[in-house]
């Protein structure tokens, strides 16, 4: 499937790069970032939930791309965020582990 953005170019799936230097990537990361539910940086962040974060959840479904490295979609039935893109590092209470172990 091609997206077109604005302008009318075409832009291939998996074509966002996050590599710092402003791109449109880059812009999604900032923007996303607000929208975290449990930030790593915040004083109240519990250690519990260090081991129960999105990218170790076995309803959590990366991206493909660059974004991928980062984020995901979550599919979990009865969480707040399904259907919803979230960070590898946010995390919420429908967590399950990945049977495999595998983060990210």
């Amino acid at each position: 499937m091609r997206i077109r953005p604005e302008g009318g170019e075409r832009m291939e799936p998996g074509g966002l790069r996050t590599d710092g230097k402003g791109g449109d990537g880059d812009d999604a990361h900032e923007r996303w970032l607000r929208l975290l539910n449990r930030s790593t940086g915040d004083p109240g962040y519990q250690d519990e939930w260090f081991d129960e974060q999105c990218g170790g959840c076995k309803f959590w479904i990366a991206l493909s791309g660059e974004l991928g490295l980062d984020w995901g979609a979550c599919v979990r039935a009865g969480s707040p965020f399904d259907g919803q893109v979230r960070f590898e590092h946010d995390g919420c209470e429908r967590f399950i582990a990945r049977a495999d172990g595998i983060f990210g």
